[in-house]
């Protein structure tokens, strides 16, 4: 035996804030997990409900419309009666859900259940930020604490793509459940067997918003449903799509009018419209709006052409693996300071990566783009926490009793970025491709050489099967129609990932012009 001694064990210290790292990255997964992996898999659910590809959907729009704004409601709640009382029921509430999921067959039920997990989920965003930030020294907080509070939920999205094969292998759609309950019981175990210290009480509530609540969630709610099936149903011809956005904007305009007539308002109009929130609402609303070309783009560009998720899923661990890698960096070098340094590279990188796939064609593999989805993933992993430690420095020099109008403008700005992006970009793809669609058509005619020559060929592939030359010819017209299709789709994806890169790039050069500007005005205070 050698007489080295063994390697002293980690101090009490570190294992206490690695615990809570877990613990909050339980959360992060668990919330993030709940909402993505039915969003991914809309194909299942089809399959298990017996459902159209639109009626699928409603399951997604349910969850979004509950959950923009329950955690406003939630923190209120957490805020006037405390953490463990708050933690345990909805937990607990969303252990129920879980299990209720496992037993429905039936679409409109699984939509109703839907809705209530958008609301019952919500307590796990705030539980992951206080459990990382429980073991953290104040200097650490708006940092660190805020870079590993953020990454369960991000890392849920790519992840849920990657293992969601596996899962229904397993278990068809109800694997999804499964997973979905196990999660939610581990968390409800966490949060019983690892305390936290529970934030000061005060009174948030009053009669006000018996009104202003109502508002709010009906407001969001009618929009989250517009948003994410407007494109589905189309935007002109579904006649309820223009009353669901009319409400929305109604019920949200109407809550505007009460909040500014309130002694305590729920929302304070005169923080959110400063400079200030104004440019970090609009940061979120465009980084969220450029982050949909991973799941509006390339995810329905490689399912346009034939490719599953199981296909998919080393081009999703490859982006998990980025996400990762984004955060850990950021949270070495995330100071509010550096904010705007750190989101110009952010924007570069996922400028670049948008161009390099809008070179993309039908002959395009995942693998093609794994440097470039990396790219993306990463700008976007270093962007968020960036943004979130320099606001929330804003927020604790501006006054704490803002809390509630910042969590709004977050939840707003992330919520409906996200769907603003997956419509508008959604939108853009199917005029594009009827664009590129009618001028391929225009010059497909037999008359051209080339493509009688193509639809010979193809008719050649029935030769053994046709033996009449009238239908072998039908059957090459029609594939031939297949291909131009494809095409016209891949022009049209093309065209969607330039738009993003354009407006990652112009979004850079916004931001290079207010940063010479704010140096400009500094050395002119200096010279003064």
């Amino acid at each position: 035996m050698s007489g080295t001694a063994p390697p002293a064990p980690p101090p009490a210290g570190f294992l206490r804030t690695f615990g809570y790292f877990l613990a909050s990255m339980l959360f992060g997964l668990t919330s993030g997990l709940s909402n993505n992996l039915v969003a991914v898999n809309t194909q299942a659910a089809q399959a298990q409900f017996a459902a159209t590809t639109n009626e699928a959907l409603w399951l997604m729009a349910a969850y979004s419309a509950t959950s923009a704004t329950a955690t406003l409601l939630l923190w209120k709640f957490r805020t006037q009666y405390g953490i463990r009382i708050f933690a345990k029921l909805g937990l607990g509430f969303f252990v129920l859900v879980s299990l209720a999921h496992i037993f429905t067959n039936d679409l409109n039920q699984a939509v109703v259940l839907r809705a209530v997990a958008g609301f019952a989920t919500a307590p796990l965003g705030t539980l992951a930020f206080l459990y990382i930030l429980e073991p953290l020294p104040p200097a650490k907080r708006l940092t660190v604490g805020v870079c590993f509070g953020l990454m369960g939920s991000q890392v849920a999205t790519p992840l849920a793509r990657a293992i969601s094969p596996e899962l229904l292998q397993l278990g068809l759609w109800h694997g999804l459940n499964v997973l979905e309950m196990g999660l939610a019981l581990l968390s409800f175990a966490v949060v019983h067997l690892v305390p936290i210290t529970p934030p000061p009480h005060a009174k948030v509530f009053d009669r006000m918003d018996i009104i202003s609540l109502p508002l709010l969630m009906l407001g969001c709610g009618l929009l989250s449903v517009a948003l994410t099936l407007g494109r589905y149903y189309w935007w002109t011809e579904a006649p309820w799509l223009g009353l669901t956005l009319a409400g929305g904007i109604a019920a949200l305009t109407l809550l505007l009018v009460v909040e500014l007539n309130r002694a305590q308002p729920l929302l304070h109009m005169r923080f959110l419209s400063s400079g200030a929130m104004i440019g970090f609402g609009g940061s979120m609303l465009i980084l969220r709006f450029i982050l949909a070309e991973q799941t509006t783009g390339v995810v329905s560009f490689f399912q346009n052409l034939g490719f599953m998720n199981d296909q998919l899923s080393g081009l999703f661990w490859v982006i998990t693996a980025a996400t990762v890698a984004g955060y850990l960096l950021v949270a070495l070098m995330n100071e509010p300071q550096r904010a705007e340094g750190i989101h110009l590279v952010a924007l570069a990188l996922i400028a670049v990566g948008a161009w390099m796939d809008s070179q993309s064609t039908s002959l395009t593999r995942p693998h093609d783009l794994y440097l470039s989805q990396a790219m993306v993933a990463f700008g976007g992993a270093i962007f968020l926490p960036a943004a979130m430690s320099w606001s929330f420095a804003h927020l604790v020099r501006t006054g704490l009793n803002f809390i509630s109008s910042y969590l709004a403008i977050f939840l707003a700005s992330q919520t409906f970025g996200g769907l603003l992006g997956s419509a508008g970009l959604g939108t853009l793809l199917i005029y594009r491709e009827k664009f590129h669609s009618s001028h391929v058509v225009e010059a497909m005619t037999l008359q051209n050489p080339m493509v009688a020559q193509r639809v010979q060929q193809y008719s050649g592939a029935h030769a053994g099967t046709l033996g009449d030359p009238a239908l072998r010819a039908a059957e090459g017209t029609v594939m031939l129609g297949q291909v131009a299709s494809r095409e016209s789709y891949v022009l049209a994806y093309n065209d969607v990932f330039l738009a993003v890169a354009v407006a990652a790039a112009a979004a850079a050069v916004m931001l290079l012009c207010h940063m010479a500007y704010k140096r400009l005005r500094s050395r002119q205070t200096l010279a003064a």
